[in-house]
């Protein structure tokens, strides 16, 4: 019998390397290793200044401080993002996910937009913003077809929040242009304050429906979690008002109100998610660990807003550091070992990796209440890097070989 030839979606998707076959392989490896680099670069800027030097010249425009937490946020954050919706969306509607060639026209102009930010100053500003701003369109455009032809309503608050990412962005980059004064800050706030909108509204379905199966695997016959709906709606509206309150002229006694209310209902949820129950599985722990610091980081910026009782800047860190990393870590282990047919569970150096997370985030955010400034940073910087170098070495093979036939 004569053999059959391969469709051609799956011939063209042998001319690319593993690694760009699907959406999570590319962007969790590329922001695991761009995370280790960027935060690497912060370091040893505040390490030369920390010993009394300076760079005579950077090859970027803007501030130090302004480049880290814009790559932060619209380098390493948004290609977790791209790599979670660009692979689930496909998953919650029944279509056909992206394949290798939007994965390596995309990825690349996510790498365009690293270059141009890192060498800005080397660069006209107009064309830095065009570069980079062109990614969170086109990874909109792969979703919003299979949302619409679903009609998943639910889902559709991706598309406002992506919007408001992009708008983020676009603020850093008008200051930077000459074009505004001032939005810079702004822009990266609300950046951040829209990924944690989004992992109320993810974290909140996936945390307590994977302890709840795990459970369930295991026989368990104790309260399984439970999940309130008047709260779950309580925990994203109040979380994603105080996203749209942190870029509005709105007095800082509001916000800060918006954002206690965000950080009370949320961790209401996530206390009767029943995370105490997981201490033996490292891959749900750090689930409910990363949901605990945003619902805690929330209030900790409220508290810091409303009563002056923290460092505006150390509270943020508890939400970037803590929430957005421990919760993109998460993900990025667990998704990558499901969706290469490998068992959910994970080794040493990754739990290792979750602790150095955590550690990074509680020590960047208290720990210059009691020891010196550039030590705390130096180390928490260090943490950080070591978390996802431990993540890049093991995740490598994973991420750039074939599925797992086990």
């Amino acid at each position: 019998m004569a053999a059959t030839s391969p469709p051609h979606s799956s011939r063209m998707a042998n001319r690319f390397p593993t690694v760009l076959s699907a959406g999570f392989r590319f962007y969790f490896l590329a922001a695991g290793i761009f995370s280790v680099i960027a935060m690497l670069a912060w370091n040893i800027w505040l390490g030369v200044h920390a010993a009394g030097g300076a760079f005579v010249s950077l090859p970027m425009s803007m501030a130090p401080h302004l480049w880290h937490a814009h790559e932060m946020v619209f380098g390493y954050t948004v290609a977790v993002m791209a790599g979670f919706f660009i692979t689930a969306v496909p998953n919650w509607t029944g279509s056909k996910e992206s394949g290798a060639l939007f994965v390596t026209c995309s990825g690349a102009v996510w790498l365009l937009g690293r270059l141009a930010v890192w060498f800005s100053g080397l660069l006209d500003p107009v064309l830095v913003a065009v570069v980079d701003l062109a990614f969170v369109p086109i990874l909109a455009t792969s979703i919003i077809g299979r949302l619409a032809k679903k009609s998943q309503v639910r889902n559709i608050v991706f598309l406002f929040l992506l919007s408001a990412l992009f708008t983020g962005n676009l603020l850093m980059h008008l200051e930077w242009m000459g074009w505004t004064e001032a939005t810079a800050e702004s822009g990266v706030r609300l950046g951040l304050f829209v990924s944690a909108a989004m992992i109320v509204i993810i974290g909140g379905r996936v945390v307590p429906a994977f302890t709840r199966n795990a459970l369930n695997r295991v026989g368990y016959a104790g309260t399984m979690p439970v999940s309130r709906a008047w709260l779950d709606r309580a925990g994203i509206l109040l979380a994603v008002l105080s996203a749209v309150a942190s870029v509005l002229p709105v007095p800082e006694t509001v916000f800060g109100i918006l954002c206690l209310g965000a950080g009370a209902a949320n961790l209401c949820r996530v206390s009767g998610w029943r995370g105490w129950v997981t201490l033996d599985s490292p891959i749900l722990w750090i689930l409910h660990a990363a949901f605990l610091l945003l619902s805690i980081g929330y209030l900790v910026y409220g508290f810091s807003l409303t009563f002056n009782v923290f460092s505006e800047t150390a509270a943020l860190h508890l939400l970037a550091a803590g929430a957005v990393g421990g919760m993109t870590l998460a993900m990025m282990t667990r998704a990558s070992l499901g969706h290469s047919g490998r068992p959910l569970i994970v080794s040493t150096p990754i739990m290792l990796a979750y602790l150095a997370v955590i550690a990074a985030a509680l020590l960047r955010t208290f720990g210059t209440q009691f020891w010196d400034y550039f030590p705390v940073m130096l180390s928490s910087g260090a943490l950080w890097i070591t978390s996802f170098a431990l993540f890049t070495w093991v995740y490598f093979p994973i991420l750039t070989r074939p599925r797992s036939r086990a």
